[in-house]
């Protein structure tokens, strides 16, 4: 199972008492203040890990809670601190303040962590109370209480091109075709519900990784279909490769899918519109499939006064699939 978003609680753990004590030693009469500090309590830390790739857990684990610092003890001992609680995220997880939406961090590689949430401090022993005036304090600090609230971590994914059109324009057929990803396949809607992710290794030894998002529909940036709930994953994306169905079978006109992506990412964020990006025109292996794809260029250049190039491909056959790769490595090669 896929999850890329949930909300949990979080609370750092409670800071240990100071303790009131006193010495009492033999032949040492009227022994001045021991009582020691308490411990620190546990912080909450969060952690990125290449080799988790979902938040599936935290929606069985939605209370994590650190533990609290132990109180202090006679002779000056200071209690122990509490162990941090470190919570383990894919690489590409944002964490957001549930109450005011503000983004408390952004782990983007392996290993890279963050405290969330500090824990308490401990109390004073009444040790550090005495003073040549009072020589025998009475009283301590109690801990600090730990920091809580409510976080919603939410699972972006980090690939370096991603493709995307309408649901069944070729998106999984191709990536399955190109590297070791096994997505699900079939001609209706919405087949694939998850963004596959896939290594592509070029005979020159350059890679990249590639992901196939589900399919968008009119409406998409509204909550449509699956469009909404995947969006997000686009934003981390360096290229932006649109597959399109030139053969009849879609019933729909190629240049209005186009279009209709265009305006489904630009209504999601507009910055998308300003990465680089790859047209493909998928399915060429059927006939009048090239009659569409000219016509797709004339029209591109009749609404846009300018020509386009649109990489014609057959993921059945293979066609042309090799030079698409290449083209997609030198993008990547000159954007940071």
């Amino acid at each position: 199972m896929f999850i890329d978003e949930v909300k949990i609680k979080i609370k750092a753990g409670d800071g240990g008492d100071g303790v009131i004590s006193f010495r009492h030693e033999k032949y040492v009469p009227n022994g001045g203040p021991n009582g020691g500090d308490g411990g620190r309590g546990g912080s909450i830390i969060f952690k990125a890990t290449k080799d988790e790739n979902t938040l599936i857990d935290y929606t069985f684990h939605r209370i994590n809670i650190a533990k609290n610092g132990e109180k202090g003890g006679n002779k000056n001992q200071t209690g122990k601190s509490a162990q941090d609680l470190v919570l383990k995220v894919p690489v590409g997880t944002t964490i957001k303040d549930a109450e005011t939406g503000k983004v408390l961090a952004d782990l983007t590689f392996d290993a890279e962590e963050v405290v969330i949430l500090k824990g308490g401090k401990g109390g004073l022993g009444n040790q550090n109370f005495a003073t040549s005036r009072n020589k025998a304090p009475e009283y301590a600090t109690n801990g600090e209480k730990g920091e809580e609230k409510e976080v919603i971590l939410t699972l972006k994914i980090l690939a370096d091109a991603a493709f995307v059109g309408y649901p069944s324009v070729g998106k999984s057929s191709l990536i399955s075709r190109i590297s070791a990803s096994k997505p699900k396949i079939a001609d209706y809607p919405f087949t694939t519900l998850i963004p596959n992710l896939g290594v592509v290794r070029l005979e020159d030894g350059r890679s990249f990784v590639a992901s196939d998002m589900p399919g968008l529909i009119e409406g998409a940036s509204m909550g449509i279909g699956l469009g909404h709930e995947f969006l997000k994953h686009i934003e981390r994306c360096r290229v932006l490769v649109h597959i399109i169905d030139m053969s009849e079978f879609s019933l729909r006109d190629p240049f209005e899918d186009y279009l209709m992506i265009e305006k489904e990412l630009k209504l999601y964020k507009e910055s998308l519109l300003s990465r680089p990006k790859l047209i493909v025109g998928n399915k060429m292996d059927v006939e009048g499939s090239l009659e569409r794809l000219e016509k797709f260029k004339a029209d591109y250049q009749k609404y846009f006064n300018e020509t386009v190039e649109v990489i014609p491909i057959s993921c059945l056959t293979g066609e042309n699939i090799k030079t698409l790769l290449y083209k997609i490595a030198d993008i990547l090669d000159k954007t940071p």
